[in-house]
């Protein structure tokens, strides 16, 4: 015990490091991804990526990223390995607010596309940026 009351100091340090370290995913809540828009565009332009909308067909023809395919999530196993040939392509999953776009990012990679990246913050960070959007 006579630890904990003369170093109290570097345990509070200790405690406030972790806590900072944990910070940025707590903040993100369920919209965590790998890419933030302007990465996702600039794999789009210079490496050719399929963006991969799991959204279902109502909210995929509400609004999506221009030249974006839609797989519904609960069809994405079947149908990835017939729209996406080449497992060797960098694709970006996108869903209204990005926690969709995670679990397809762990189906693709389970399918062997390791290239698999989910935008964050998903349509919702797309459109905040600024960047068009069609409707079907």
């Amino acid at each position: 015990m006579s630890f904990f009351i003369d170093n109290w100091i570097l345990i509070a340090v200790a405690f406030a490091a972790g806590a900072m370290l944990v910070w940025p995913a707590v903040k993100a809540g369920g919209r965590t991804g790998t890419l933030n828009a302007n990465d996702a565009v600039t794999l789009m332009n210079r490496e050719k990526a399929v963006v991969i909308d799991v959204s279902d067909t109502k909210a995929f023809e509400a609004g999506h990223i221009i030249g974006a395919k839609n797989l519904p999530l609960a069809e994405l196993e079947a149908k990835l390995p017939t729209t996406v040939k080449n497992k060797a392509a960098v694709l970006i999953f996108v869903c209204p607010n990005g926690s969709s776009a995670n679990r397809g990012v762990a189906v693709a990679k389970k399918l062997g596309y390791e290239k698999a990246q989910s935008l964050t913050g998903g349509m919702g960070a797309w459109r905040a940026a600024n960047l068009p959007v069609e409707k079907a």
